[in-house]
């Protein structure tokens, strides 16, 4: 009885593997699943399983093809994953080797797109107080953009028509594909070090989502929030909406949008100045007839044409207050003396002296005390008697 191979660990799984690698659908297939225990390794490599609700199977996807990924896979996210299914013989199990992913029912630019906006929401870069006021009359302004697009044709045409005083300077850069991103950071930040202008519009026209994708890209949005110039955002149509539009300052609908935002109308300026300077010359106008009407008055005036008018008249007002005073200091004098007389009189009809002066007396003792009772005194007191014209000295008996 023939005896029956004995193969080792290692050959059995580079059979099944091969096994694996010659199956025309395993080399190439889609399979759609719930992301599960997803992890990015340090090496680039991402690993996860994919599941439904009859099994799970385990999937890696290396650091070449992990890097082309627009989107960051999360724990829970359905999706559709495109590889071959092949055994890694040193673990013993078969997974998934994927080379793309792609979020079930919407494309992975817009999870990618609604990922970053999260992102730098809570970062805080979308915050209207970070956002710097257009200046209303620029002098010189920086437009970053293709240098052969029609946006830049269309924005360089209405800024002249609408304020050719601003000095316009073009910073070329690609707005589409895999450099442009980083050319269009790179001049934010060569703009802002030089102090180029003082505002910026940034953008492009019209186009997919991948091909305005650049103005999606992290390093755009920190560009223009890092900017100390203002920035305006001008990317595709009014639909449009970008991560730049969220950071940038100020968000136009369109690039020719952008230009009419970023400096004011020289028609409009002309007729506030013209409306300005009627009412000036109005205003003035009535200034000079209220002048010329003062002084109309001012030369019919008496003392402009007599100046010695004044000082007669102020004669005329000294001397009739002095006539005012002199009456007014003779009629109080003349009260005061009436006054006085009849102060005088009563306090002449209540002295003692004109009781004296019918014959009366007044006593008084050693000590100056007036007697008024015999039994004040003693015989023997001395007394001084007061008469109408002295004093008589006298003994008690």
């Amino acid at each position: 009885m023939t005896q029956a191979p004995v193969f080792t660990v290692t050959q059995v799984n580079q059979y099944v593997k091969g096994l694996l690698d010659r199956d025309r659908v395993l080399a190439s297939l889609f399979v759609r699943g719930e992301i599960s225990n997803y992890k990015a390794h340090s090496s680039g490599h991402h690993y996860f399983s994919l599941k439904d609700s009859g099994g799970t199977i385990q999937c890696v996807m290396f650091r070449r093809d992990a890097a082309g990924l627009r989107f960051r896979p999360e724990n829970g996210m359905k999706v559709i994953a495109s590889g071959h299914v092949s055994l890694f013989p040193m673990g013993g199990q078969y997974q998934l080797y994927c080379t793309s992913l792609t979020p079930e029912g919407v494309g992975d630019l817009h999870v990618a797109f609604e990922q970053m906006k999260e992102k730098l929401y809570r970062e805080g870069l979308f915050d209207p107080a970070h956002k710097r006021p257009i200046p209303r009359f620029p002098g010189r302004i920086a437009l970053i953009t293709s240098p052969v697009g029609a946006a830049v044709r269309d924005m360089l045409r209405i800024l002249g028509a609408r304020w050719p005083l601003a000095e316009v300077v073009v910073l070329p850069v690609r707005v589409q594909g895999t450099e442009a991103a980083g050319e269009i950071s790179a001049a934010l930040a060569w703009a802002n070090c030089n102090q180029v202008a003082e505002l910026i519009i940034t953008g492009r026209g019209g186009g997919s989502m991948e091909d305005l994708w650049a103005f999606n890209e992290e390093q755009v949005a920190r560009a223009i929030y890092a900017s100390a110039i203002p920035v305006i955002s001008a990317v595709g149509h009014e639909p449009d909406v970008t991560i730049a539009d969220f950071v940038a300052d100020k968000r136009a609908a369109t690039p020719s949008n952008a230009a009419e935002l970023a400096v004011p109308d020289q028609k409009e300026i002309m007729a506030r100045l013209a409306q300005t300077e009627a009412r000036l010359t109005q205003a003035i106008g009535r200034r000079l007839e209220r002048a010329r009407k003062e002084l109309e008055q001012a030369t019919r005036c008496r003392t402009l044409q007599n100046p010695m008018a004044y000082v007669d008249d102020c004669r005329m007002r000294l001397d009739y207050q002095r006539q005012q005073l002199a009456r007014g200091l003779s009629t109080a004098a003349g009260r005061e003396r009436e006054r006085f007389a009849r102060l005088s009189a009563g306090l002449d009809a209540l002295s003692p002296l004109k009781v004296l002066g019918r014959g009366y007396a007044i006593a008084r003792n050693t000590d100056g005390e007036i007697i008024s009772s015999v039994g004040d005194v003693t015989a023997g007191d001395t007394l001084s008697l007061r008469v109408t014209d002295g004093e008589i000295s006298c003994q008690v008996r």
